[in-house]
């Protein structure tokens, strides 16, 4: 422990912190209640899906969704295990190693992704992107990669 008297926010820091937490919270409600209304998905198993969805033979290991969503491995295998109920993903063991777990889309998922992607896409616009100038979009994503390079080295080091 230090003897170090806390930094206090600036009136504008708190600003922007406060600012982006209530702006985040209100895109991720305001984005989920299309995916949970009209294709039974939260916003958390469309995450899930978005990443499988992206590697090419559609399935990761457990260990690097975790990382890539910035999630807690006890988090994620939980929300696994319900995604598996409902045919979403499912896992099967690394055969180089036996330890490892690989977790894979699955037809029914890339059939609810691909149902729901335009629409959410379309919110994403709507809500967000159309609101921004290009530029202030290119900072935007300059800023956050910034952010979670920096979180996921912090993460790394804990």
């Amino acid at each position: 422990m230090t003897d170090e008297p806390p930094r206090w926010l600036t009136a504008t820091e708190e600003q922007a912190w406060r600012g982006l937490l209530r702006a985040l919270g209100r895109l991720i409600t305001h984005t989920e209640r299309p995916l949970r209304s009209q294709f039974r998905l939260s916003a958390a198993d469309y995450s899930v899906l978005a990443e499988l969805t992206r590697v090419p033979d559609g399935r990761l290991r457990v260990l690097e969704l975790a990382r890539e969503l910035g999630w807690e491995k006890s988090r994620l295998s939980h929300h696994l295990a319900r995604m598996t109920q409902r045919g979403l993903v499912d896992r099967e063991v690394c055969a180089r190693d036996r330890r490892g777990v690989y977790v894979r889309v699955t037809p029914a998922g890339h059939e609810a992704i691909a149902t729901a992607a335009p629409r959410h896409v379309e919110d994403v616009r709507s809500l967000f992107l159309d609101h921004l100038t290009p530029g202030q979009v290119a900072l935007l994503a300059e800023i956050t990669e910034e952010l979670i390079e920096n979180l996921t080295r912090t993460a790394d080091t804990h």
